[in-house]
């Protein structure tokens, strides 16, 4: 352990596992942060086994806090998912500029509402209604500005079925999700700041018509269709 105040000009470090070289002069340019305690002497640091200096924190984030102490601002990629988790590091290491960052840059997002959709049926066992086994989904449907649906669900988003997938600056009803993994989804939409407007379900009760071939008589009795309108303002 290292509490003395002679440190290199380049830094090695090793950030729960994973190692970054950088200055000095970068991890102290925020004086209040703990990081200018450290770098500084004013706090014990650990040594690991090759001597570089051992952050016991999350080292894939670190990558940001980097770019923060570099730059004085931080620019996270599309469909960022981890907001909550580097905020947290950022509290950790008193970075009280990298946490109104990230608070601000979720705050800046353009409004919109996007609408998903799905159709499905429930698998019964040997009771009927009594016996129902899981959700069955055919596909989970996105309506809504293109761009807007891109930044939400970014590879997760099928464009296949929509024939003018090069433009942007437009609505669609054509979208859909390559999973079939609904809470996802919505996971996804409160993670980029929306929240659930509204709902609506309908049911249909299947006809005498012919089945096809291994579809279930009493399953298809059930089948149904439901929207959720989530908006951001």
């Amino acid at each position: 352990m290292s509490d003395g105040g002679d440190f290199p000009s380049v830094i090695e470090l090793n950030v729960g596992g994973v190692l970054y070289t950088t200055t000095l002069k970068t991890l102290t340019s925020q004086q209040d942060s703990q990081l200018h305690a450290i770098f500084t002497g004013r706090e014990p640091v650990t040594k690991d086994a090759k001597n570089r200096y051992f952050l016991d924190r999350d080292g894939v984030l670190f990558r940001y806090v980097l770019d923060f102490l570099r730059d004085g601002n931080v620019v996270l990629p599309e469909c960022f998912r981890e907001k909550e988790r580097l905020k947290r590091e950022a509290e950790k290491y008193l970075l009280h500029g990298l946490v109104e960052s990230i608070c601000n840059e979720s705050r800046n997002k353009p409004s919109g509402v996007i609408t998903v959709g799905y159709r499905g049926s429930f698998q019964f066992g040997k009771d009927g209604l009594a016996d129902v086994k899981f959700r069955k989904l055919s596909r989970i449907l996105v309506c809504g500005k293109v761009d807007l649906c891109r930044s939400v669900f970014g590879e997760t988003l099928n464009e296949s079925r929509d024939p003018d997938h090069g433009q942007s600056e437009r609505y669609t009803s054509r979208f859909f999700l390559k999973h079939f993994f609904l809470e996802q989804a919505f996971d996804m939409l409160i993670e980029q700041g929306f929240k659930l407007a509204g709902s609506c379900g309908s049911g249909t009760a299947g006809g005498a018509a012919e089945l096809k071939p291994g579809v279930d008589a009493e399953e298809n009795r059930w089948n149904h269709y439901n929207e959720f309108v989530f908006v951001r303002e």
